[in-house]
């Protein structure tokens, strides 16, 4: 089939080239008839305008602003943060720049404050990890409010509906977890730990909270007699993990399996490798080298992976493609429930 062109549109309708440029990209200056004239040829046609070439030529610049939790590098979030930068390259013909903040994930009020910054900066889009519901909601009806498009990333809110969604289904993985450990467990399903990094009772990640509900939502299911303990770590003194760990050991001696809903598990596998501790099945999450070190030494036994860089770079993505390319967005993409073990970690970790 032929291209149609603009000047075809133009005559069809009987109207100025000018005319059917502002129509096609929604800018005033038309008639209410001419634009009526234009939209229904338009849909006669079901004309596509070439947005790629559009954007390009439009020299518009593109401030983003990404809003993660604090952390060190090397963690979790450094992954996030290549997938953001690789895609500001890859869209970088758009002029699109990204400036990252960050907030204390154990103080709901430095969210607040990071996001308020943020929209006093009045970006073209937004993608944060949200905090919970009743402080993230604030931030989002001030971006509803200016017309700003966000993104979610590692956990969804869906009482506060964003442009899309990127991260694992949580409550799935948790509950996915449990059934891997009890798995493992085999006759020790008896008595299992979660291990938690919380200060004043924050747990930091909503992810993490989903994870657990989802777990214990299995145990009650299938292994209601399994008694599930619990040992809280100090999420800002790391300095008493060790005494903390030695003293859980010494009251419950016959707990042999574990898990972490964080991406922490490297703090419980290096002190088992650290005392010798063969007998223990530990659980955790995401491919960082402390925890993948870890997994290879065997001290811990599965990793559940969720592939950061991706949603790093696919959040940004959509906010390309639905300000500059005008593509419509689903709403939630999920990332896949990835179990690794030593034995096939080399496979994944290096494709």
């Amino acid at each position: 089939m032929e291209r149609i062109r603009i000047k075809d549109i133009a005559k069809l309708a009987d109207v100025s080239v000018g005319t059917v440029d502002r129509v096609i990209h929604g800018r005033s200056g038309v008639s209410e008839a001419s634009r009526k004239r234009v939209e229904e040829i338009l849909k006669q046609l079901d004309y596509q305008p070439n947005m790629y070439a559009s954007a390009l030529a439009s020299n518009k610049k593109y401030a983003f602003a990404c809003l993660l939790p604090q952390h060190e590098k090397g963690e979790y979030w450094t992954d996030v943060e290549t997938g953001i930068y690789n895609a500001v390259e890859t869209y970088s013909d758009f002029n699109v720049a990204v400036q990252i903040s960050y907030y204390d994930p154990y103080d709901y009020h430095s969210f607040a404050e990071a996001s308020g910054r943020i929209l006093e900066q009045k970006p073209d889009g937004v993608m944060f990890a949200p905090t919970i519901p009743q402080y993230t909601k604030p931030f989002t009806e001030d971006l509803n409010l200016q017309g700003i498009p966000y993104i979610y990333i590692d956990s969804n809110i869906k009482e506060e509906p964003a442009l899309s969604f990127f991260g694992q289904d949580s409550h799935q993985s948790g509950y996915f977890a449990a059934r891997m450990l009890m798995l493992l467990a085999g006759e020790d399903a008896g008595e299992v730990v979660i291990f938690r990094k919380i200060n004043e009772g924050i747990v930091g990640s909503n992810q993490q909270e989903r994870r657990e509900i989802g777990f214990r939502e299995y145990m009650q299911k299938h292994h209601p007699a399994c008694r599930i303990r619990e040992l809280d770590l100090h999420a800002k003194r790391d300095s008493e993990d060790t005494q903390m760990l030695d003293e859980f050991f010494v009251k419950h001696p016959t707990v042999k399996n574990g898990i972490t809903f964080n991406s922490k598990a490297y703090i419980i596998g290096e002190y088992l490798l650290k005392k010798h501790k063969q007998d223990f099945n530990l659980m955790g999450y995401d491919l960082l080298q402390r925890n993948v070190d870890c997994l290879k030494q065997g001290s811990i036994f599965f990793l559940i992976a969720q592939q950061p860089t991706l949603q790093g770079f696919d959040g940004i993505r959509a906010l390309c493609e639905h300000l500059i390319l005008k593509k419509e967005i689903a709403r939630e993409h999920f990332m896949p429930i990835d179990l690794l073990t030593k034995e096939n970690i080399e496979f994944y970790y290096n494709k």
